[in-house]
């Protein structure tokens, strides 16, 4: 066994060198295992160090991206076909559709999520895709409206569990030297938006009824935009599931592994990876055998088996470790009311946008159905650099001359602050010009927000239980999602129809919301940057 793997004192001055920060790691890892503690340092030390960021990462970065764009393609994707499907499906109001949908994304994030700690990330993983793509494609084909959200609630369902199991999967397969790439991973996000609006605005453009025609008398053949949008979108989350499943080779995480007592199998995942990148590595089961003094190996078990287990033994002992000390009690509340929070703001806006460009477009007489969908495509394009601007901004390396930023949670306070701003200013807004303005600004801030955000919060959690945390911020975000509907019938006729002047109010309680998770985020004791994720 190379020195490089012991933990005499030359080797902890070491690994705070290369920016382990050990010390820092175990305070925000307490709750669990000093056994797992030192196997994940030796993980964690034979990725930096031979395994590296090769082949098979820049992989996992482009499968797991793709669950990431599913995710935005989707909630985005509704909130596209809103107007055609009011015209045509005729709801007392059509808001209830983005309430399905959320109540979907709720029980699927806190299901997968949990899953992925108790079975392994592998089977959530794979099964998200599948089911929103099968579940998008038949929403298309609605006859109805309560047939309609039925089928976008089973979608939710589906599409909820990617990004607090995509974003582990990652995290737990890289070197600390690139986990900066994780925020460059909220790109696949914004592109999802911008994939969305440019299919809606190619066929909802040409093929839906004009906006004039009264809420009802759309007849479904002269309507058919939204339909060909969501076969399109559901056809593409299947293609996705296709590559995930069949084409790239996604390995279980080592880290769960071995928080699990599965030692043999994190060495052969370790090696499996390394050959993909032409390494080798020198970590072997002994060395992680050594730690614990248990020299057997766990028989793998199958799915039903691991499944049946999980279940009969469910308790709270991968919520508890997230609230083991008063500093981890504070990070944990604090980081999943700004989850929540931002839950509610965002879609407050963003899930109506196509019905606020629109209502705008018919305040000054311009009120086509291209020039809206135009207008979300630019919106869409402006958010991609806010997660390049996030990816520059949030990390720093000690001692390298490198000019030091400041971390994730400046720019994640920054960020979130500026697009309360940005929202604050669009409801002053009197033309067309304007609101697009300040939509593109916003939509900037917000992906720089979001970018910052998926990457804290999987690097906060320990990986035992990574998943349980992502779970719970992610379903406390779909739970604001679930709000926010509520909060938009609120502030709106009964007829549905939004005018330039009542969209006002659901947006200025969106910018009001995400001034408080701004201040909320300053108050993090954890900062992450420059820190190895256990």
């Amino acid at each position: 066994m190379p020195a490089a793997h012991g933990k005499s004192d030359a080797a902890v001055e070491e690994e705070v060198a290369l920016g382990y920060d050990v010390l820092s790691q175990v305070s925000r890892a307490e709750g669990i295992g000093r056994d797992y503690q030192l196997k994940c340092n030796l993980i964690n030390r034979c990725f930096q160090e031979e395994i590296g960021f090769g082949r098979y990462q820049w992989q996992l970065f482009a499968i797991t991206g793709l669950g990431w764009l599913a995710d935005n393609l989707w909630l985005q994707g509704l909130a596209i076909v809103l107007p055609q499907v009011q015209q045509e499906l005729n709801p007392v109001r059509v808001e209830y559709a983005v309430l399905a949908e959320f109540a979907g994304l709720i029980v699927g994030a806190t299901t997968w999520g949990i899953m992925a700690d108790l079975v392994g990330r592998i089977l959530s993983f794979n099964i998200t895709l599948f089911l929103a793509g099968l579940f998008g494609l038949a929403a298309a084909g609605a006859p109805n409206f309560v047939i309609f959200c039925s089928l976008i609630a089973c979608m939710g369902f589906g599409i909820g569990g990617n990004l607090p199991v995509d974003g582990a999967l990652y995290l737990e397969h890289i070197p600390q030297s690139h986990q900066w790439t994780l925020t460059l991973l909220s790109v696949w996000w914004a592109l999802g938006q911008l994939v969305a609006s440019l299919i809606s605005w190619a066929f909802i453009a040409n093929f839906s009824c004009n906006p004039s025609i009264p809420s009802g008398q759309c007849a479904k053949s002269a309507n058919m935009g939204w339909r060909y949008t969501l076969y399109t979108l559901g056809a593409l989350t299947f293609l996705m599931f296709i590559c995930r499943f069949f084409v790239f080779d996604v390995q279980e995480s080592s880290k769960f592994l071995v928080a699990q007592g599965r030692d043999e199998e994190a060495i052969k995942v370790l090696e499996h990876i390394a050959r993909r990148n032409g390494r080798t590595i020198t970590l072997k089961l002994e060395d992680l055998q050594a730690i614990s003094g248990d020299t057997t190996s766990k028989p793998v078990p199958n799915l039903s088996t691991s499944v049946w287990n999980s279940f009969s033994k469910m308790s709270l002992s991968h919520v508890r470790p997230l609230f083991s000390n008063r500093r981890l009690v504070i990070n944990t509340t604090l980081i999943i009311v700004i989850w929540g929070l931002i839950g509610i703001a965002y879609p407050l806006f963003n899930a109506y946008l196509p019905l606020y460009l629109s209502a705008q477009g018919s305040a000054s007489g311009s009120s086509s159905v291209s020039e809206t969908y135009r207008n979300y495509s630019i919106v869409s394009v402006l958010g991609i650099p806010g997660s390049l601007i996030a990816c520059a901004t949030v990390d720093y390396t000690r001692g390298s001359g490198r000019w030091l930023v400041g971390g994730r949670k400046l720019v994640l306070a920054v960020s979130t602050m500026l697009t309360g701003l940005f929202l604050f200013l669009f409801t002053t807004s009197k033309t067309t010009a304007a609101v697009l303005g300040y939509s593109c600004a916003s939509g900037l801030t917000q992906n720089a927000m979001y970018g910052v955000l998926y990457a804290y919060t999987p690097e906060v959690f320990p990986a035992p239980h990574r998943g349980t945390g992502d779970a719970l911020c992610s379903a406390l975000n779909r739970i604001g999602g679930l709000i926010a509907p509520l909060i938009k019938i609120a502030t709106t006729p009964l007829s549905g129809n939004t005018s330039a002047n009542t969209a006002n109010g659901p947006v200025f309680v969106s910018a009001a919301l995400f001034m408080v998770a701004a201040i909320l985020t300053i108050l993090l004791p954890i900062e992450t940057a420059g820190k190895m994720a256990l």
